[in-house]
This record gives structure tokens, C-alpha cells and sequence, in this order.
């Protein structure tokens, strides 16, 4: 098998690290041949503030996910979150030389490329410019403005900001594993991918991705991003507010919230009693089942308020913005039962639950299919576009050149970079263009090794 078919997501959380090994079968849908999963040591809040453990915790998954394919892994796609990132919005243009070409990729990437030089608050880097509605010569709401003419190019963006400090860490951890990045995505995306429908993002929608450490919202509408936020709550704040309300450790107040916690108090009866061992021959304690989802449902509240009150500031009460489709949660605080009525009491929005099962190919475990693993498949499914993506474009440019060398042009080329000749009388030939995720990964890996 060769190693381009195949792409390796890499998912660093607070409570996990992911190694998740992937390929598209022949109809399209992405099978998993290797998944490695290790306890996170030393990321808190979706950030590394543990080099050494980090880097072990890494090697871990990365050689779980080789023993369970037989596979070697060189190269990962990570996924990047935390409390550091946050987004805004941005319009800019570029005038075009020459109006009478047809416009094409290059153009697009001068016009986001001039949006990653915008200026930053110190120790901040853009990670990633979502172009979203583009404007040719005035003329708006145009989704694909390739093939158009025009003089004017315009483009709202979406800018996804993080602190270089951590985003270099990250790498470091990567790299000191003894792999190549090849792309950092960040996280609600690479959820959002392998979640949602195209429908769904549509229709508008918001995805809520509760991870340990953070909770990552993405809002679609119109097929379009719009909106991202990280709220720096997750899951493991529930497991704290456990162990410090029943005076319990961290190991039995995580077993207590993912066996028997409830996001909805009215549901256990106040005679359901659960008995906790004690430490070292001390007593066991005896908590009841109400007072567990009491505590539950107090952090549960405070985290989907949050989230409700981002929603509320893109204004989905707007009808122009309204999110017919509701919310998806997911991520492994997705499976809290009767969190997806909590939400719906909440917010008043449709709700579901997201498992990753959108591109997954029909036989998968139902392991993988778990919210817990919806980052991970999203990220190894971003690789696979992008490669296919990388694939078709090098394709093209090979037909191109055979259909050259045969002489068999049906139509003349006025484009003065094409076999263009030169003041001397020679010739220069076509150099292969590169496609926009060559420019941005080359770019991003530059990025990294000045940071060493």
C-alpha cells in the first residue's frame, strides 16, 4: 500500500492523545486500519505545559496505532485547540493586473495571503483564513469566483487566531516524537467535517465539541463558516466539581460521572444510593444518585450557557441567521445522558448527538463511531481531501503537458506565463503550479523551523 492512499490524524486533548490511521475505500468513504490512544500527560486546557510527558504520551498512541495496522507513521495532521484561540472577521480585496484573465487559485491565494500579514496582537499567529463570501467587481455572494472575470477581487474571511508560543509547542512535541507535520487544523473544524452533513451546514447549524479540557463551538450557515470560539470549561471541570462536592479522588469521581452521571437531576429517585470504597480501610462513603446528578447539572448549565450565549452573539435570533438545524454536540462529553434534553430545555434549539459516522465506511467499529473519536476522524479525513486534492491537481497539470508535447491544442492560450518567449528567443516551459495546501504547508513547516 502506498503511503500517499493512507493519512495519520493526530488529536492532542487534555484528557487523550489519538493516533488515528485512515484511508477512502473505492466508494469514497474513509475506513480506519489503525487507531492508538493514550492517558494526555501534560497538556491542560488543550495547551502543552509539559514538553517531556507530552512527547511520551505521543510515542504512546503513534505505536499502539503501528502495532494495530503494521504500518510505520512519518507524518501526522494535529489537530490544535485551547483556551489561547479565538477568531475574528475580516473583509479585504486585491485589484488584478490584467481584468481580462479568467481568474484561478493563484488569486485567491494572493488575496488570503494578504490577510495572513495582517498585525497581530504580540505573541498571536494567524492559524487559519476561511475565505467565505467573495465579491468580483462589486457583484456579491459568489461561493466560487474561479473561471469569473473580474478587475475587483473582494472576500470576507473568518480568521482563526492562536498564540505562537503554543502552536511552536505543539510542534516541538510532534517533531521530538520522531514525526513530520505536514498541517495543523484546528479542532471544531476537523469535528465539523466528520459530523455534520452538508445539509446541516446549509441549513445553519452550530457544533459543539465538549473535550475534556475545552469546549469547541463552529457555526455553519449557508454551507459557510462563521463563526469559532473555545470555552475554556470541559469535561474534566464536571469530574473536579464531583471530587470536591463528595470528597472523593480524581479516578472515582471520573468512574462515578461516566457510570451513573446524569445531566438531568429530576431523573434518579433519592433512594438510589452509590458506594464509594474508602482510601486505605477508611469507611466507604455512600453518595446518592440525586445529589451526583445535582452537581452534574450545575456545571452542564453553566457550560451550555456559554455556548448559547456565542450563538446568541453571531445573532441566530435574526431570521437571516437563524440555525435551522439546531445544535450536534459531540466529543466525549457528549455521551452525559440526557444532556441532549438539557440542551434543547436550555436553548430551545434541535439538538442531536454527533457521532462520526458522516464519511466512515459502512463496516467500522463501533469504537471509532464514538463522539470521543469525531476530532480524530475529522482529521484524518481533512488530510485525505487535501492529498486527493493535491492528487487531482498534479494529474492535471500531467494532461496538460502530454496533451503540449502531442501538439493536439483545440483552442490558443493568451496567457502571457504560458511557453512565454523570452527576450534571447528562448522558450520558458510551464512550471507545474502548486496547489493552495502546497503553498500553506510549505509555509506552515517554514514557520515551524524557524522556531527551533
Amino acid at each position: 500500500m502506498e503511503h500517499n492512499e493512507i493519512a495519520v490524524g493526530l488529536d492532542i486533548g487534555t484528557t487523550k492523545i489519538v493516533a488515528m490511521i485512515g484511508r477512502k475505500n473505492e466508494y469514497g468513504k474513509m475506513e480506519i486500519i489503525g487507531i492508538g490512544k493514550s492517558k494526555s500527560l501534560g497538556v491542560h486546557r488543550g495547551v502543552v505545559n509539559n514538553i517531556t510527558q507530552t512527547i511520551q504520551s505521543i510515542q504512546q498512541a503513534i505505536q499502539e496505532a503501528e502495532a494495530d495496522s503494521g504500518l510505520k507513521i512519518e507524518e501526522v495532521v494535529v489537530g490544535i485547540a485551547g483556551q489561547h484561540i479565538r477568531s475574528l472577521q475580516h473583509s479585504d480585496y486585491i485589484t488584478r493586473p490584467n481584468p481580462d484573465e479568467v481568474i484561478d487559485s493563484d488569486d485567491i491565494y494572493t488575496l488570503c495571503n494578504q490577510v495572513h500579514k495582517l498585525v497581530m496582537l504580540p505573541g498571536e499567529e494567524i492559524i487559519h483564513v476561511l475565505p467565505q463570501e467573495f465579491k468580483v467587481d462589486g457583484q456579491a455572494e459568489i461561493k466560487e469566483p474561479i473561471g469569473m472575470y473580474g478587475g475587483r477581487l473582494e472576500a470576507n474571511f473568518h480568521v482563526v487566531v492562536g498564540q505562537v508560543s503554543s502552536i511552536r509547542n505543539i510542534g516541538r512535541c510532534v517533531k521530538s516524537a520522531g514525526l513530520e507535520l505536514s498541517a495543523v487544523t484546528l479542532e471544531p473544524l476537523a469535528s465539523a467535517n466528520a459530523v455534520l452533513s452538508q445539509e446541516e451546514k446549509e441549513a445553519g447549524v452550530a457544533l459543539i465539541d465538549i473535550g475534556g479540557g475545552t469546549t469547541d463551538l463552529a457555526i455553519f450557515k449557508d454551507g459557510i463558516i462563521r463563526h469559532t470560539a473555545v470555552i475554556p470549561f470541559g469535561g474534566n471541570v464536571i469530574t473536579e466539581d464531583i471530587k470536591e462536592g463528595c470528597s472523593i479522588i480524581e479516578k472515582q469521581a471520573e468512574l462515578l460521572k461516566i457510570k451513573f452521571g446524569s445531566a438531568w437531576p429530576g431523573e434518579n429517585k433519592d433512594n438510589e444510593i452509590v458506594s464509594i470504597p474508602g482510601l486505605r480501610g477508611r469507611e466507604p462513603k455512600e453518595i446518592t444518585l440525586k445529589n451526583l446528578s445535582k452537581i452534574i447539572h450545575a456545571r452542564v448549565v453553566e457550560i451550555i450557557e456559554q455556548v448559547y450565549l456565542e450563538i446568541k452573539n453571531y445573532g441566530h435570533e435574526e431570521q437571516k441567521k437563524k440555525l435551522i438545524a439546531g445544535m450536534v454536540i459531540t466529543g466525549g462529553g457528549a455521551q452525559l445522558k440526557h444532556l441532549k434534553q438539557l440542551a434543547e430545555y436550555i436553548t430551545g434549539m434541535d439538538t442531536r448527538i454527533g457521532y462520526p459516522n458522516e464519511h466512515l465506511a459502512g463496516d467500522s467499529d463501533s469504537e471509532t463511531t464514538s463522539p470521543l473519536y469525531a476530532t480524530a476522524v475529522g482529521l484524518v479525513l481533512n488530510s485525505l481531501e487535501q492529498k486527493s486534492a493535491k492528487y487531482r491537481n498534479q494529474a492535471g497539470i500531467e494532461a496538460e503537458e502530454i496533451i503540449t508535447e502531442e501538439g493536439t491544442h483545440s483552442f490558443e492560450v493568451d496567457d502571457n506565463e504560458e511557453n512565454e518567449q523570452e527576450e534571447d528567443g528562448s522558450s520558458t516551459s510551464k512550471a507545474p503550479k502548486k496547489s493552495v495546501f502546497d503553498k500553506w504547508a510549505e509555509k506552515f513547516k517554514d514557520f515551524l523551523d524557524n522556531a527551533e
